[in-house]
């Protein structure tokens, strides 16, 4: 079983929504094996700015899907798209 790199961008419900506080609460929901590489802000558009979470964890199935549906109950977050993803 091999090492999956996945990059996800997680958007804010808000243009003020606390970036540090859901980068906090996303390290936190992570499900077990996951292990967070690192995090940006990047700006979008018009003041928006997004989470971009760069995260490492084994190709084993259900695991992608199951850290996006995690990632996505993260208070504030309006949603989660998984920009790209690669074997290591």
């Amino acid at each position: 079983m091999g090492q999956v790199a996945v990059l996800f961008r997680l958007m804010p419900q808000a243009v003020d929504s606390d970036l540090a506080a859901i980068a906090a609460a996303a390290r936190a929901a992570v499900p077990s094996g996951v292990t967070v590489r690192g995090m940006q802000v990047k700006d979008i558009a018009y003041g928006l700015r997004a989470l971009l979470l760069s995260v490492v964890m084994n190709d084993a199935g259900g695991v992608l899907e199951a850290t996006e549906q995690a990632l996505a109950k993260v208070p504030h977050v309006e949603s989660v798209e998984v920009m790209e993803e690669g074997l290591l």
